[in-house]
Order: structure tokens, then sequence, then C-alpha cells
């Protein structure tokens, strides 16, 4: 049955929470899945991760990195050798897919599996892909087939607008890695890529990993705070919004001490990046990096600077010097936890107060509801099969549109486990491209990945607001990538330009804070009582609260990010951010700190980390003009759809942006757009003076 047929009665029995009689509720299967304990009927035999035969145990890495590499060759020959026109850019397409999906999938088991053999045989396969990715970007031949194609007008004119566009991509990664070198700087150029590899490799491990410090040198009853290692202490994070000044502390300062071997690998990474920019022909990693973006150039990222702190900090003053009036001083380690307490009190925001109106599966209903209104999109809970995901916990979701059908899976892994990196994000395993030979679209699969508290018998997971938004923003990255229908996987989903990625994310967020949206999936998990719009309101108010100091925190990222990768400064890395901390953020330097090697986004970012701020901008704007009037309207999300989200990186990010906004906006705009983030809306203290 075709898929959209074989859909098409769950939706029409997709029902959503109900309520009977006082204390009973009832949950839809989405709802369902996500409120109870993982309960496995497993309904197939046993299957490797994602489906993948291969990978039901991880020496089958091997098995499926040989397959690929020698699928690999076969369209290499057939990419080579054959004559100019649309399917070469196809071969080039089948190339790069059949590489990314064994690449992609095994950079997610590298830091998600609980098993240390899946994540070693993973982190082999993302290498010697990796390497063998690098070859292919200065192989003459390759590159030679494409540009007698680019290079011939008629063949070039008669190119769709999408086929053009991704050939010019595949050009533009020739370029930026050397082909036009002789051989001997190209095989440098391949050197050097190969050694970031590593450096990268090495930084991304490093950067995450623990420090200790002697137990004799804690203090006794701070002790708890911490993971106990016989005479030392583990310190492995900021325990930033640690309502104890002293616990902040001792963490920034162990947390962030320097660490040798860690400043080596990133002068040689930063050194690394910037001769392999200089050897390919530009002016910094910054300009090769920002090529094909929005922003173009380091220098339109600058724009970005704003100075609206001395209130906040003058604030959060106030505060430590209540809290605690024998060290009053502001210190960077307060920053976060000063910021929510003075969030709490003028708005009354505690959020226990908002969890047990937020179960994980009234959120997922919620983002159901929200789809299926905006476009006609439905999450389904369906049961995977044996091997298929790597914990108990994790839930797997198809995602069906009414008239398209089935658009492709998310496996949410949302839990937290011992072994399991503390981040939130968002993983492509496969992307979407439309499959010539047989005659069908490959759908996209995704994993979203959190760390929320486990259900229990008699409760399900409760959110705080915070961890609500961020489900809401990592949704935003999954239907980013299924709601896309690319012709080529080269441009799938968020295989788009980085200031442009965030973009669908940060707007979900806005949903995440709107009464009309949460009204209609916020109860009380026990009572069935809607969350109050006061208390909406004045979360939503409550975010603006210390907002420029929020903002001015990521200028100063975002500017140190762009100093390490422009010109190479006679002075370390530390001094540059002392310096640019004192310029840009306002808070002092901690003497004996390195945060910089823990900023474990230069690897993924390196040099665009203004992304999230310009991507902020863009979904302001896009909320205020397009969906602040109502949220739920139809038409707007499928324009949404069709201007945005449905290219993928198939069009330029500023084309997409125009279409959307219908105007073409300035960098200056983008600016007034964070700045009108902050203005104050006096309906929130009129509600609160009226109720």
């Amino acid at each position: 049955m075709p898929a959209a047929g074989r859909f098409v009665h769950l939706l029409k029995q997709r029902r959503f929470w109900t309520r009977f009689g006082r204390n009973v509720t009832t949950w839809s299967p989405v709802g369902a899945a996500f409120n109870t304990k993982a309960q496995r009927r497993y309904l197939f035999g046993v299957q490797g991760l994602f489906g993948v035969p291969e990978l039901s145990c991880p020496e089958g890495f091997e098995v499926a990195t040989k397959k690929a590499l020698k699928k690999t060759e076969c369209l290499l020959e057939k990419a080579c050798c054959g004559p100019p026109g649309v399917q070469t850019v196809e071969a080039f397409d089948q190339l790069s897919d059949g590489l990314c999906k064994v690449a992609d999938l095994a950079d997610f088991v590298k830091v998600a599996h609980p098993d240390p053999e899946y994540r070693k045989a993973a982190e082999k396969t993302c290498i010697e892909i990796g390497t063998v990715v690098e070859k292919l970007n200065t192989n003459v031949e390759l590159c030679q087939s494409l540009r007698k194609l680019l290079d011939n007008a008629d063949m070039a004119t008669d190119l769709d607008a999408d086929t053009r566009r991704v050939a010019e991509l595949f050009m533009f990664d020739f370029e930026i890695s050397g082909i036009h070198l002789d051989d001997k700087r190209r095989k440098e150029a391949v050197a050097l890529h190969v050694k970031l590899l590593d450096l990268n490799n090495e930084f991304l491990v490093g950067s995450h990993m623990p420090n200790r410090i002697a137990t004799s040198v804690v203090p006794q009853h701070l002790h708890f705070h911490f993971a106990n290692e016989g005479s030392f202490i583990q310190v492995g994070g900021l325990h930033a919004d640690s309502p104890d000044d002293l616990v902040r502390e001792i963490a920034y300062r162990v947390y962030l001490y320097p660490n040798a071997d860690m400043f080596e690998c990133l002068e040689e990474l930063l050194k690394c990046r910037y001769k392999l920019a200089k050897l390919v022909g530009y002016e910094s990693y910054g300009h090769r990096a920002l090529k094909g973006t929005m922003a173009k150039t380091p220098g339109e990222c600058a724009l970005l600077s704003i100075s609206r702190t001395a209130k906040d900090f003058d604030m959060m003053r106030g505060m430590k010097k209540k809290l605690n009036p024998r060290n009053s001083e502001l210190m960077p380690w307060d920053h976060s936890f000063l910021s929510g307490v003075v969030r709490a009190e003028r708005y009354n925001i505690e959020p226990s107060l908002y969890s047990p109106y937020l179960s994980l599966g009234a959120c997922m209903e919620g983002l159901n509801n929200l789809f299926c209104q905006l476009y006609g999109v439905s999450l389904m809970s369906e049961q995977p099969g044996v091997g298929e995901v790597w914990s108990e916990d994790v839930r797997k979701l198809a995602v069906v549109h009414e008239t398209e059908g089935l658009l492709g899976y998310i496996y949410c892994d949302f839990f937290h486990r011992s072994d399991k990196p503390h981040q939130d994000c968002h993983f492509t395993i496969r992307g979407g491209r439309w499959c010539q030979d047989m005659g069908q679209y490959q759908l996209p699969v995704v994993v979203l990945m959190l760390s929320l508290p486990q259900p229990t018998k008699s409760t399900p997971t409760l959110l705080t607001p915070g961890m609500m938004e961020n489900l809401f923003h990592e949704m935003g990255h999954a239907m980013h990538s299924m709601l896309g229908r690319t012709r080529y996987q080269h441009v799938t989903g968020t295989r788009c330009a980085t200031d442009f990625a965030e973009v669908p994310s940060i707007l979900m967020e806005y949903f995440a804070s709107d009464y009309r949206v949460i009204s209609q999936f916020a109860r009380h998990y026990e009572t069935g009582q809607p969350l109050p719009e006061t208390m909406v309101a004045r979360l939503s108010e409550s975010k603006k609260v210390c907002g420029a100091a929020d903002i001015q925190l990521q200028v100063f990222y975002a500017v140190l990010d762009q100093l390490y990768h422009g010109k190479p400064q006679n002075c370390s890395t530390t001094d540059i951010l002392k310096e640019m901390q004192q310029k840009f953020y306002g808070l002092p330097y901690v003497p004996n700190t390195a945060w910089q090697l823990r900023f474990s986004h230069l690897i993924g970012y390196g040099a665009k980390y203004y992304s999230y701020l310009l991507s902020r901008a863009v979904a302001s704007m896009v909320w205020k003009q397009c969906f602040l009037q109502d949220p739920l309207n139809r038409d707007m999300g499928e324009r949404y759809r069709r201007e945005m989200l449905a290219h993928g990186g198939a069009k330029e990010p500023m084309l997409m942006v125009e279409g959307m906004l219908q105007r073409r906006p300035t960098m200056e705009d983008f600016v007034d757009a964070l700045v009108s983030e902050l203005e104050p809306n006096f309906e929130t203290f009129m509600m609160d003076s009226e109720s």
C-alpha cells in the first residue's frame, strides 16, 4: 500500500488529551508514549541500529564502511567517465549520500552509544571515511568532470535551479580544499585536512573531560556537590545554576583550569586552519568559513555588537549583595544563576510552579497539535525492532503528512543516562533525496537528544520551562529535516548555511512562549487544570530581564571565535580572551582559567559562532511579521514551509529570508531585531495588576 494510504486511517484515529471526571486523564498515542516507561513488544526480527543490518554488532561498522567505500569506487568511475549533464550532479550526490549514510550514523554513535565498543568502532569509521572525503575533495579527475559541465555555458544554462546550485556547491567544496593547487601543495592540503580531523576530535573530547582537585582543598560540606574519586574530587561542569556561591566559584576555577595538552591542541588546530585557508587562497580561515553564508564576511559579523549591559549587571550586583553581603563582587560564575534569580523574583517564575503543567507527554502532544495545524503533519509513535535502538528508553516517531504520507523518522533519545553527553542536540542520520533509479524519495532519519528525568510509576517526566523550550528548539531542527523535499541529499534539511540552520529551531522558541500555543496542551498532570495565562505572560516577559547581558555574552563568544580564526596574533589564546572579555563582556577575567579550552563550538562552528545571534534576529523578524498575529495560521505555515523549510541548502539563505519576509533585510535590520527583543511588554504588567 502507498505510504499515504497506509497512514490515512491512523490520522483519522488521532485523538488529543482529554479529561474525564476529576483526576483521570487519557493521552493520545504520542502523549502516552512519552508519559510512561517504555515497554518493548518487539514485532520484528533482529536488526541493526536504525535498521541497518550490518550494525547488529560493533564489528558491523567495518563491514558497512567497506561496503560504502566499494560503492564509492563504482560511483567515482560513473562521475568521472560519464558525459556531462544532470547525471553528473546526480552521480556526485549519490557519491556523497553513500558516504554520509555511514559517516553521519557513526558520528552519532561515537558520542551517544552506551557500549564503548560501538563508540570505538564508530570513531574509527568517522576517521576512515573523513579521510576518503578529503581525498575526493582534491581529486582532479572528479573535479574536471564537474568543471566540464559548469564551464559549458549552454549546458549550465539548461540545468534547473536546484541542480545548478548543488553543482556549484560541490565545486565550492573542491575550491576550498585546494583543487586548483599544484600536486605538491594539493598533497599538503590533504595532509592538513587529515591532521585537522585528528585535532578536531582531540579537542572535542578534551573539552568535555572533567578536571580533578584534591579533596582536602574543598570544604567538607561541599563534597556532595561533586563526584568523588578517592582522594580527589572530580569537576565535570560549571555548576552555573547552583545557589551556593562557593560551589559555583570552585567549579569555575577547577573546571576552567588550564591544561597544557589542550592549549597545545588548540594552538595547533588554529594554526592548521589558518595555514589551510592561506594555502587554498583565503585571507583567513574566517573568510573561508563564511563564504556562502548570510554574513558573507567576518567584517559583517562585527555589526552584531551590542552594548546595553550596565543596567543588567547592576541588577545582578544588587541581587548578589542581597544574597551574600560579605562577598558582593559580581563574577563570571554569577551571571547565569543571578540573572535567573532576578527573573524569578521580579516575575515569580519558580520552575517548580510550571513543571506540573508541562509533562513530557503533554508537550509532545502540543508539538503534534502545532505541526498538524501549521503543516498538516502528525507525529506517530512506532515500535522499534530488536537492535534498532541503542537504549531501551529511546522512542521512535513516524512523521506523517495528511496528503503526502510518510515524511521520515525521528528517534527521540530524551532521557538521562550516566554515560550520555549532557547536551541537547539534533543529528542527521540519513538525508532525504529523490532516488531516480528507484522512483521514490529516500526518507530522512534524525535523532533528537535531550537529558530529561525518567518518568516514574506515579509521575510522568515533568519539564521546567527551559526544558520545554529546548524540546521545541530541537524539534524545530527535526521538522526542518522532515519538511524539506530536496532533490539532492547534499542540500537536504539542515545541510544549509550555518547561520541559517538555527532559524527554524529558534523560531520554535517563540511558539513555545505564546499562550495561544501553550494553552492547547499545558495541563496539570493530576488535576487537568490549564496553565494560567498570567503565568505564561510573566514567563515570556521574564526572558527580557538581563537579556542584554545574555546577548552581550554571546557577542563576546562570537567576537572571540572570529579573532581566533582571523590573522594570527602575536599572543596566546588566553591573552586574546582577556582583552575581548574586557572589551565586549564587562565581567572580569579570572586568573588561571582558560574558558576557550571548553569552547567546544570551535569545532562544529569554527568562525561561525555568530550564527546563533544572526539566526535569532532572522527568527525574531519572521515571528513578528508572519506569526505574531496568529501563530496557528495554516496559510502562513504553508508559506513558511514553501519559502524556507522546503529548500534545505538548495537556495541562497538570504533569498529564503527575502521570500518569507517579502523584503531583503540589512545587517542593521538584524541588529535592530535583537535590540527590540529587550523592549518590555506593558500588557503583562496590566494582566498582573488585574489578576
